[in-house]
């Protein structure tokens, strides 16, 4: 908000020119070899808004391309394409490929979110016609046509013999995207043009390409308005692909008087301008556009006041934009820029792909936040431990959507008068999405609370306050993050000694049913658990879901396999559920928890949790450094118990993974612990593979280099490996890591997607497109490890002597 304060107040004291001047951005319409600004006529001047100095820099630097069909997904239920969007936007746009020539005159799409599903609206939604004063065409099909996706803007132009159109795309609000589109006369003589605009409707989709032949109704019908044309929607639940209402509305405005007809199908329009352009020899016109995504009536009407502005004021948006992305940058890559240029494209790539999947509030989510792939068909929700990487990646150059992240999910923390869970006082659900559940009374099947996530959250909050500074953040969020902290020893500490274990909620999902979809009971009437389904919310809980140490069997002969166990209160009540084995990245999480609320505290001037923190930590500690580690491999592991905490084995059995560098991330590992640690991690037959630092080690007979969390290099665990390295003062070591990750990603250093995970043999790109967590990884290891000597670890307690 600071900034476009700023920016209005620019705007007030000298309008355009003065906004032009103070951001180096050049503003309005003006003649080609004029170098003063003008107020726009956007019938007889001319445009030319300019692109950032940075952000000039880094065209390209994603490829999205598209010929956007009815079939959205690809493989893995992800988008064929990768798509731009901003502000928090519920739609985005492509740059169409160079022979997709029946959408020439356009921008691809958009791609909608249908509350929670990604689905293309149109190949091109609005396409520029020209045609002289005889009503002969200009061909742009036959045109030189370039586009060109820099930071925070696509661009497209157009080269016929006569004319030259340029056309601009930037978001004016979470709403509303803006057009500016510039037609410059190449001819020696006068040009009258008559300007239109058409665009055909998708109105089925298909669910993927072995389906294109059962295409879905999208209940979508086009009207004309006064301004232009507006795309009507019918209410459609479809739980699991589409969710739309007839209050939702997708409305395309223009500048000047226009006049829309539609066909009888509804299905395509034409937008006719109501005059003529006419053109000196080497003179410009402009015109700005509007397309604007909302989804109830009051999101309409508070739009429609917004996009009266844009298009009266449109230079001052693209002002604000341009200058709003070369913050981002200049945030970036102020004392960061030794890097190479291909690591500097990778980062910028990052705060494409973070900014691009930033959705604002709407629906159930009240604050502002980054989904994990605005590409991938069951991620357009906000889940707790992504939110936590989003937020540490984005505060250092959107402080204001990292706190915004953090609260979203806070939004929901359980609390004692819950009319569902009060026992869970204090949790962070697992996910939470446009709609809540049925429980909720809601329809959304995507909105879970089986189970929390890993203990993050004040890692987050003290590394956006690190970046911010902002202190009135930090008391509003200290009280909810110790409530959460201590949730975990009420709910996940079977035996109450202090340690925790990752488990479940108590939820109708974790009973047996029949057939029918009837609860099972026994013989006095009690549900009986269903053990799968807790363990399947268990590894949900650790966010490794399919990991080895998770397997129900176990391994090796004496190992009796994960259980259940039942958490009770005083009076006996079940108020959770754990599995029979305290983790140990979950205890050094809440080790690196304890640090991070102990630096809270002492800011805040809190003396009595300073002291607790301390206490508490110690005994963490030592526990984890006695209990979690094995001499003989040197590293560590998860801990099997009984429920009473009288039996405990140590799970060496079950293989290395990245929690046995978790401790080292958290500072818990005594120095000649981590050496040994250390050793594992830089050996090339366990994790210093060809893209190092996977979720399996290669030695493991459980290692599946592209079966999810049973080998792949996820980015967030590979981060936490490096800076464990760099906080034992293995910075040349850890550096090189880093330089592996990105020069063996496929397409990380080139124009491809930045990936969920990768193959940790052959760097293939594996599962979702444009994901969130390892884009702010990469943006981090970028500025703490490959130009900086930074973690992100707690600083509230010394690594301890041996």
């Amino acid at each position: 908000m600071a900034l476009k304060n700023e920016v209005k107040q620019v705007v007030r004291r000298g309008g355009a020119a003065a906004l032009a001047a103070a951001f180096g951005v050049l503003a309005g319409c003006q003649a080609p070899d004029s170098q003063t600004s003008q107020t726009p006529d956007n019938n007889q001047t001319t445009a030319q808004q300019t692109v950032g100095e940075r952000a000039q820099q880094f065209p390209n630097v994603l490829n999205v391309y598209a010929d956007p069909g009815q079939v959205l997904y690809g493989t893995y239920s992800t988008n064929k394409y990768n798509n731009f969007a901003d502000l928090g936007a519920w739609h985005g746009y492509y740059l169409h490929e160079q022979d997709a020539t029946h959408l020439y005159g356009g921008f691809a799409g958009p791609v909608i979110i249908a509350e929670e599903y990604p689905v293309n609206l149109s190949g091109a939604i609005s396409r520029l016609q020209i045609t002289d004063a005889e009503g002969n065409a200009y061909d742009l099909t036959q045109a030189k046509a370039e586009g060109t996706y820099y930071p925070g803007r696509l661009v497209q132009t157009y080269e016929l013999d006569a004319l030259k159109v340029t056309m601009e795309l930037v978001y004016g609000s979470n709403r509303t995207a803006i057009i500016h589109t510039v037609i410059e006369n190449k001819t020696d003589g006068e040009l009258e043009l008559n300007l239109s605009w058409t665009g055909d409707l998708y109105q089925q989709f298909a669910k993927d390409d072995e389906r294109a032949d059962e295409p879905v109704d999208m209940g979508t019908t086009l009207a004309a308005t006064e301004d232009g044309v507006q795309v009507d929607f019918s209410e459609i639940r479809s739980t699991w692909w589409y969710m739309t209402r007839e209050e939702n509305q997708f409305r395309i405005a223009h500048d000047r008087a226009v006049t829309t007809t539609v066909d009888e199908d509804q299905n395509t329009y034409v937008t006719t301008a109501n005059e003529p352009v006419k053109l000196a020899a080497g003179e410009s016109c402009c015109t700005y556009e509007t397309q604007s995504w909302t989804f109830t009536q009051e999101e309409a009407q508070a739009e429609a006041a917004k996009v009266t502005d844009m298009l009266t004021n449109g230079e001052d948006y693209f002002a604000l934009s341009a200058q709003r992305w070369e913050t981002y940058l200049d945030k970036t890559f102020d004392g960061h820029d030794s890097a190479d240029e291909q690591y500097q494209r990778a980062v910028v790539k990052s705060i494409e792909t973070l900014t691009t999947n930033w959705r604002s509030a709407a629906g159930a989510l009240e604050h502002d936040g980054v989904v994990p792939s605005m590409s991938y068909q069951y991620f357009i929700g906000m889940w707790a431990w992504d939110s936590w990487k989003q937020a540490v990646g984005v505060s250092v150059f959107n402080g204001e959507l990292a706190q915004n992240n953090i609260r979203a999910l806070f939004d929901y923390q359980i609390q004692a008068d819950d009319p569902l869970r009060p026992y869970d006082e204090g949790a962070i659900i697992d996910c939470i999405f446009y709609n809540q559940n049925e429980a909720r009374g809601e329809d959304g099947g995507n909105w879970n609370e089986r189970n929390s996530k890993p203990a993050l959250a004040a890692w987050a909050v003290w590394n956006v306050y690190q970046q911010t500074g902002d202190k009135a953040f930090l008391e509003e969020m200290y009280p909810k993050l110790v409530s959460y902290h201590e949730w975990w020893y009420t709910n996940r500490d079977t035996d109450q000694n202090g340690i925790a274990e990752y488990g479940a909620m108590v939820d109708d999902a974790h009973y047996q049913m029949d057939d029918e979809g009837n609860f099972i009971t026994d013989e006095n009437g009690n549900r009986i658990l269903n053990p799968e389904a807790v363990i399947e919310a268990a590894a949900w809980e650790s966010g490794m879901d399919n990991a080895p140490r998770f397997d129900q069997e176990g391994s090796g002969e004496d190992d009796i396999g994960v259980q259940v166990f039942e958490n009770r209160d005083a009076s006996g009540q079940v108020v959770g559920y754990s599995i029979n084995q305290e983790s140990v990245d979950l205890n050094a999480y809440l080790y690196a928890e304890k640090g991070f609320l102990k630096s809270m505290a002492e800011e805040l001037g809190k003396t009595e949790d300073v002291e607790r923190y301390e206490t508490e930590a110690a005994y963490v500690r030592d526990y984890i450094n006695t209990m979690m580690y094995d001499e003989e491999t040197g590293y560590y592991y998860d801990l099997q118990t009984n429920q009473d905490g009288s039996e405990k084995k140590l799970l060496v059995n079950r293989g290395k993974g990245p929690e046995g560098w978790i401790p080292l991330w958290a500072k818990a590992a005594t120095q000649a612990q981590a050496d040994r640690v250390v050793e594992n991690m830089m050996d090339e037959g366990k994790f210093n593979t060809f893209v190092p630092l996977g979720t399996v080690s290669k030695d493991n007979p459980s290692f599946e280099p592209a079966k999810y969390w049973r080998g792949p290099v996820w980015l967030d665990q590979a981060m936490y490996g490096v800076e464990a390295m760099q906080n034992y003062g293995y910075q040349e070591e850890a550096q090189a890591m880093a330089y592996k990750i990105f020069d063996n990603c496929e397409g990380l250093l080139e124009d491809g997607a930045i990936r969920e995970n990768y193959n940790p043999e052959t760097g293939e790109g594996l599962h979702t497109a444009n994901f969130s967590w390892s884009a702010s990884s990469f943006y981090s290891l970028y500025r703490n490890t490959l130009t900086g000597d930074h973690t992100t670890s707690q600083t509230g307690f010394d690594i301890p002597q041996a």
